[in-house]
């Protein structure tokens, strides 16, 4: 995979790869910090430890296909909140 607006990646980072993976050829450091975080369903395998997101077992951010699927949730949930704003009115 070649670096692009979609893909970068940090070997030089000291926590390369920040997550067990069996081959982190594509390990994808876009998203080091998914912004999906603050989503309730945000489709990522995480567990809740006490009403904080423990995401150490998702890898959706560190994936080829990471990017699109992070534009088309934030996508999602804008469109959510501008009907929840108009049908307020």
């Amino acid at each position: 995979m070649e670096n692009s607006y979609r893909y970068y990646k940090n070997t030089a980072c000291s926590y390369f790869p920040c997550h067990k993976v069996e081959n982190d050829e594509d390990f994808n450091c876009m998203f080091c910090y998914c912004p999906l975080y603050f989503l309730e369903e945000c489709g990522g395998n995480y567990v809740d430890n006490y009403g904080i997101k423990d995401c150490t077992n998702c890898l959706i951010p560190h994936k080829p296909k990471g990017y699109d699927y992070i534009n088309e949730k934030i996508m999602k949930h804008n469109e959510e909140k501008v009907k929840e704003r108009f049908n307020k009115k």
